[in-house]
């Protein structure tokens, strides 16, 4: 029973032998230069990726910068336009704010 099992076995050492093999070695070069390819693919899809997520970080502070000071122009516009504003504004030129309302001037034909 126990060359029967011995048979049956399965032997790593052999195995791995027979994969180191020059004959299998050069039957499997195409397999080999395949996953070379995919490695370098890989390796080279991770670093445009880094570099694709550096660019994105920099754009985003941009951005961040940008709607800040979108954000305090709008302000100031929004203050600047208020009525009291304006007429502080044109003060100095003798332009004052309507104290009646305005009167239709109709055209007589």
């Amino acid at each position: 029973m126990n060359e029967q099992a011995n048979n049956n076995d399965f032997d790593l050492r052999q195995w791995f032998n027979q994969w180191l093999s020059t004959d299998a070695l050069v039957k499997n070069i195409p397999f080999l230069l395949l996953l070379t390819a995919l490695g370098v693919l890989y390796i080279a899809n991770a670093h445009y990726h880094l570099q694709l997520e550096r660019k994105i970080d920099k754009q985003e502070k941009v951005l961040r910068k940008l709607r800040w000071e979108y954000m305090t122009t709008k302000s100031d516009v929004m203050f600047k336009s208020k009525q009291s504003q304006v007429a502080k504004a044109v003060e100095p030129y003798g332009l004052k704010p309507l104290t009646e309302p305005p009167k239709i001037i109709e055209n007589q034909k």
